[in-house]
């Protein structure tokens, strides 16, 4: 697992006065779970959205899978195989679980949303997500409306969805967002099954999902990574729980 699928080169991004990345330096290796943690503003959320192309650099440099893509668009890099997920849950709720991944399908392959209707009888659409469903233990939801899931299942479902589109690196934004202690660990079990088979930046607050996933973890604090390291790494390092107090530390070192 040395080879590298991103790579990320003294990235630098500010809104008026504010810096939210800072200089920052950041890879992902092939196969790995890379997480990104800090506390609140501390520019998570604007990093990711630089990576899918929502947010263009102020400077720096960003390589994905040996492609400088700076200069591309959202779409694009999807094409190219990056895939992002959200903080809140993005299906549609009118639409059953297959339904929904089969328009992710269908939007891969570089068709309007306007011909959804035939996309639910396409075969060739259909079954590819059912066995995507099947993948994220969700085929017995199937036919179910997204809409009446439960919010671990929706969220389940929208990586689904990532997943439909083929990618070489998801970008998973705060994935247990909203979650009970008992949906919390039926994510963890799920990410767990993808680990290996995808390459992964997770950015998250839960400490117990980060630390029992992650291959590596960086800490940013205002922008800027204060430590890149292995999980005992990062919860051994001063600085890291400098910037953590109170609860947050408490968790970091439970």
């Amino acid at each position: 697992m040395t080879d590298l699928i991103l790579q990320v080169k003294n990235l630098n991004k500010a809104f008026g006065g504010v810096v939210a990345t800072d200089h920052l330096d950041f890879d992902v290796r092939q196969g790995e779970i890379h997480a990104v943690i800090g506390p609140n503003g501390a520019g998570k959320t604007t990093f990711v959205a630089q990576i899918a192309g929502m947010l263009t650099p102020d400077s720096g440099e960003i390589i994905f899978d040996g492609q400088e893509i700076s200069g591309l668009s959202a779409p694009e890099r999807s094409h190219a195989g990056l895939a992002r997920s959200f903080q809140i849950t993005s299906v549609f709720p009118n639409f059953t679980a297959i339904e929904n991944v089969a328009l992710s399908i269908q939007a891969h392959d570089g068709h309007s949303f306007r011909f959804w209707t035939t996309a639910f009888r396409d075969a060739k659409l259909i079954q590819p997500a059912r066995n995507i469903l099947e993948q994220v233990g969700l085929a017995d939801r199937a036919l179910s409306l997204a809409g009446n899931l439960a919010h671990g299942e929706q969220r389940q479902l929208e990586i689904a969805m990532a997943l439909a589109t083929k990618p070489k690196l998801l970008l998973l934004d705060e994935p247990t967002a909203g979650m009970g202690a008992e949906e919390s660990e039926i994510m963890r079990q799920f990410l767990l099954g993808l680990k290996g088979e995808y390459s992964i930046i997770l950015i998250e607050h839960d400490m117990d999902t980060v630390f029992n996933l992650s291959d590596r973890i960086t800490v940013l604090v205002y922008g800027r990574s204060i430590a890149t390291g292995a999980p005992d790494e990062i919860r051994s390092n001063a600085q890291v729980k400098a910037a953590y107090l109170g609860e947050d530390e408490a968790e970091i070192n439970a």
